[in-house]
This record gives C-alpha cells, structure tokens and sequence, in this order.
C-alpha cells in the first residue's frame, strides 16, 4: 500500500507541472479528543511520503478557527480540524489534453468507434481490429502489429471477444455524485468525512463553481450511462446533513446534477483463483498477444500508461522503432507552454472578456484560449465585447462549442455539454436550458440539418438521463433554434398564433424538470383535503387550523396524484423540512410538505421500482431526480 500511495504523491507532481491544477485545502472534522493525534498523524505521514512534491504542511486548527473558516460546520461538540492539501483538476479536459498532445505527436485518433471482431493469423496470433463507425454504421478492418485493450469497465468485452470462455476479471464498482449549490461550502476548502454512518468515506468539495459531494461504494453492472440510484444519493444527502449545522437545510431539490461512475476493480487473470482484487491496475498479455491494461485511477495515468507501452514495446516486438524509452515524465501537454497564472488578463484586454470567463480559460484551455477566442462573436454589447454565454450561471462560451468542433472532434452536443465542457455535470437544468443554442451553433459548423438538430436534441435528453434528469420529466422536447429564412417565417407566423413551436401549441409549457408552482386544481384539492382532516386550535392567542401529524399521509393521500406515496417519501420530506418532532401542522407546512420546492412530494413523476413516488423538485437553478 506504501508503494501505491508513493506512486500516486510522485505522479500528482508530475500532472501539476504539465496541466492546470488547483490546490486546495480538506479538513478532517473532530468531534472528538481521540481522533486529534489519530488524524494528526496519518496526514503527517501522507506529508511525508509526498516529499518535495508536498504542496503545503498539513496543520491542527481550533475550534473556532475551524468554524471561522467553515461555517457552515456544525458546532455541537466540535474539538476542532485537521487540515491539509490535495490538488484538483478538470478531468474532462485533461483527458482532451492527453489525446490533442497524441495527435501532436503523430497519432491517429478515431472518435465514435468500436472494436466488433479482433482479426488472428493461423497460429492465433492477433493481427488487426474490425471496426465500426457507431456514428454511421460504417466498418472496416484495421491491421496491426499489437492490440491494446485499454477499455476500463468495458475490458473483459474486448477479452471475450478475444476468448469466447474468458472468465470475467472486472468487478465493477458505482460511485456516485451530486452537484450542489457553492453555499454548501467555501470557495477554498473543502471537507473529507472517513467515518460515515455505514463506514464509507465522503467528501464534500469546492469544484468548478459549485459544490460537489460524494461518494458511494456500491457493485453494480457494467453499462454505457450509469443511472445514480435515488436510494444513493439520499444516502449522501443524509451524510451531508450530519455534519453541516441544523440551520442549512439539506434539501433534496437543491441537487443540481446527479451521476454514477463505474471504478473498475480488476482481477489478475494470471493470479490464483483465491487471489483478491489488485488495488492499483494490472497488466495481463493474453495467448494471443491482446495485451490489457485495467483498473487504476487519474492519479496514476501517466505511469500506468508508461508500464503498458513498455510492455507493448517487448510484446510486439517494436525495439527498433523505439529506442528512446518513455519521456512523458518531462512532455509537456498541449496548452501548457504558454500558459501563465496571468494570462487571463491578456484575454480580458484582447478580446473584452468577462473576468470570470476569462479565468475559466485560461485554467482550462492554457495557451489554446487565445485559439478559443478568436472564434467568439461579437456580443453586441457594451461589455463584455467577446463571449456569449451558453448559460447566464457559467463561464462557458460560444467559442467553446465551435472551438471543441473544430479542434477537439466533438459530434455531438453531448460532446459539448458533457465531455469538452463540465455543464451536465454542474447543472443539468443549465445544461437542457443551452441545449438548443449549443445544437445551433454545432449546426453551423457541421452542416446539419433541421431532422438532425431534432435527432441532437431527442439524444442529449436521453443521455441526460444518467446526469440525473429522467427522459420522462422532458414531456417536449426543445425545439431546434430557427435557421434559415423557412424557419425563421414559420417560427414568427406560429408565434402570431398564440403559440410557439418549441411547445407544440401548449401555452406554459417550459422544460424545467422541477415544478416552481402548483397547478390551480392540485392547490384546490389540498386545500380540501386539509380542511377535511384539520382541527381548530389557538395558537398564539389566534384561532388557527391545524392537522394532527399523524393523520398527514392521511389526508394528502386522498388527493389524486399522491396515493403511491410510501411512509419512507413522507418521513424523508419531513426531515427535510425540519418538522419530523412537530406534533400538528398548520397549512403552510402542510402545503411546503407536499410538494412546492424546495421540498415535498411529487405528483408530476412516475413511480420507481418500488411503486413511491419519485422527487422532482427545481430549486437554484434546478433540482434533479434519478431513477424514474
């Protein structure tokens, strides 16, 4: 274990010189006086072991310090924090910046293709690849010296493929995560909790803008858009709540965006059938010379890339044509050279960017956001001059959509929203809100037509499913922007109408997923069931109606819409709303119980899998559901 954590420390070092990294600062929170040298000493030795890659020295902080610089803690019994460093970086591109750095380079890079059948001579050696076009349906054979099965939770596929009796080495693992509002924590620091109510560790961290939290342990299935389970993300909602002050109310509809990830924990083929899982990665050359590399973490690409080229190097027999030896440790990646902590300024006087914008760039891009701006239009606007927003809650850009078509092989405005930029990740009710707009400007770019804006769209809801927002919650779909003098004089004349296009004729139809409001009917109805079940009572020296707790599932079930609502729905709403020792409830509280957001039970959702109703609420910016 000591070698994997030094390995990790050594190659964190070597990822802050080449990319973009932000360091901040996590606290273990202590409540009690135990845990001060416990914790004091496991980070005085991950001090240790960093060595001259050590970003700064881990430090006790007293109590009120801690809340000084955490206030959103709670207090009760808090003995004080243990802080210490870790870097944090943009996942989505620096695994962009790792592929335009091979392309640099001299690789060939194909994106949107699948490996369907691996080509063998006749001693069942392995020689080439079929593969297929999943955008077009176009397939080809590819011939090769050696194949690499680099495919992480998807590697035992390729294997199979390779030997039909292959035995399964990956054993999946689901993690999930919720995306938060940035009051849930400081700009600067963020929390790591080691002792959960179930064992699991969480942490809960300042990222891009927002606040994220996770994250679980949980087997699951290997599958192309994981689905973070409801169950799951109550579970780390709960967690949350534990250690925040009662005052902040952790509220279910301030989740922003909801996804699982799987961490593929491998099995060494060529181990014993008793030996567990392998904790880092494993390297393993099959009969055939599939060479495969599994399991691992960012923290170690580059060295795990490294063992396996190495390794491919002797199996496939290529000494000749790599006499070098590896030399990522010092490649510096693309973005990186011209990069400095203030070149955000020099955008901002170049192109009239906003500050934020500008920041976002730099730290993003490197020196490529000089090539990302000179592809922005004019706002129109006294300021900012460059940089039209695809969303008025982030930092990202027109130019960044055209930039990622051009120059990053983005196909689709998934590409764009969830794997070139972060915006699915941080919102998904931003990220369906700038849907049409981004489908535009890639339309622009790519040609396409009115059927395939519409076939963009339809696909990046369905894929938003799995960033927490439910195909069904989408009941219209957004209607491609118009383009063309056709569209545009069809989008005016509906328009003159009384309707617009992009809600087919149904006026107040938006596509929020979360329910600001009720309906006129759901108020009426639960005004009656209320009145039906409430007594009289004075509160106050008033006389006032208010219903008996226990007659609550009572009265709100007899309203259509709501009779699946389980006891577990209720019980969670009523700790969310901070009323679960309330005795009665008068009518504000039984109507904030019920639905309108932040809190409440959802009549607008389907069913889940265990027959209660599922949440849907919108609330800084939009709420999320998963499951349905």
């Amino acid at each position: 274990m000591g070698d994997l954590y030094l390995g990790e420390l050594d190659e964190r070092g070597g990822c802050a010189g080449n990319f973009r990294v932000i360091y901040h600062l996590e606290k273990f929170r202590i409540y009690k006086y135990w845990q001060v040298p416990y914790y004091w000493a496991g980070c005085k030795m991950y001090d240790l072991l960093a060595g001259k890659e050590n970003m700064e020295t881990s430090y006790l902080m007293s109590k009120g310090k801690a809340l000084e610089t955490f206030p959103m803690l709670k207090q009760d019994g808090l003995v004080g924090a243990l802080v210490y460093y870790d870097g944090q970086h943009n996942d989505s591109r620096m695994n962009i910046a790792l592929i335009m750095t091979a392309v640099k380079l001299g690789a060939t890079v194909a994106n949107y293709t699948e490996v369907t059948d691996l080509h063998k001579d006749a001693s069942g050696k392995i020689i080439g690849a079929q593969v297929k076009d999943n955008l077009t349906g176009a397939s080809w054979p590819v011939r090769a010296k050696g194949v690499i099965n680099a495919t992480g939770p998807f590697s035992d596929k390729l294997l199979t493929l390779d030997d039909p009796k292959h035995t399964p080495i990956v054993q999946p693992s689901s993690g999930i995560h919720i995306t938060l509002p940035n009051y849930y924590s400081p700009r600067k620091m963020g929390l790591l909790d080691p002792a959960t109510s179930d064992g699991r560790v969480i942490f809960f961290l300042p990222w891009q803008g927002n606040t994220i939290a996770g994250t679980t342990d949980t087997p699951a299935s290997v599958v192309r858009d994981p689905v973070a389970a409801e169950e799951e993300i109550r579970w780390v909602l709960e967690e949350v709540r534990r250690y925040l002050s009662p005052d902040i109310k952790v509220r279910r509809g301030d989740v922003l965006s909801a996804w699982s990830g799987l961490r593929p924990l491998v099995r060494n083929p060529a181990a014993a059938s008793t030996e567990g899982l392998v904790r880092n990665h494993m390297i393993y050359v099959g009969a055939s010379g599939l060479l495969t590399i599994a399991g691992g973490k960012w923290t170690t690409y580059r060295e795990m890339a490294k063992e396996t080229v190495d390794t491919a190097v002797k199996v496939f027999a290529l000494e000749n044509k790599a006499k070098s030896g590896c030399i990522t440790e010092t490649l510096r990646l693309v973005g990186s050279d011209g990069w400095s902590r203030n070149m955000f300024i020099g955008l901002i006087q170049r192109y009239g960017l906003d500050t934020e914008v500008a920041k976002h760039l730099s730290d993003n891009y490197g020196d490529r956001a000089w090539t990302v701006c000179s592809l922005a239009e004019p706002t129109g606007k006294s300021w900012p001059l460059h940089g039209a927003r695809i969303s008025p809650q982030y930092p990202y850009i027109d130019a960044e959509v055209r930039y990622a078509v051009t120059h990053e092989y983005a196909l689709t405005a998934v590409d764009v929203l969830a794997r070139r930029t972060r915006l699915a990740f941080l919102n998904i009710q931003a990220a369906l809100d700038a849907l049409p707009y981004v489908v535009d400007i890639m339309a622009e770019e790519l040609n396409w037509s009115h059927a395939e804006r519409k076939k963009q769209i339809s696909d990046a809801v369905d894929f938003f499913a799995s960033m927490g927002l439910p195909r069904a919650a989408v009941p219209v779909l957004p209607s491609p922007l118009p383009r063309g003098y056709s569209e545009k004089t069809w989008a005016w004349l509906a328009s003159g109408f009384g309707y617009f296009v992009a809600t087919a004729g149904q006026k107040d139809v938006g596509y929020s997923h979360g329910r600001a409001r009720f309906e006129p009917a759901e108020l009426a109805a639960l005004t009656a069931a209320f009145d039906r079940h409430a007594n009289g009572t004075v509160v106050d020296g008033q006389p006032e109606e208010v219903l008996e707790l226990a007659k609550l599932s009572q009265a709100v079930m007899e309203v259509q819409g709501y009779e699946g609502a389980s006891k577990k729905d209720f019980q969670y709403v009523l700790e969310e709303a901070g009323l679960t020792k309330a005795k009665q409830l008068d009518f504000d509280e039984f109507i904030e119980v019920c639905l309108p957001p932040p809190l409440g039970l959802c009549v607008a959702c389907a069913t889940g899998a265990d027959g209660a109703l599922l949440d849907l609420w919108k609330s800084e910016g939009g709420g999320v559901c998963a499951g349905a």
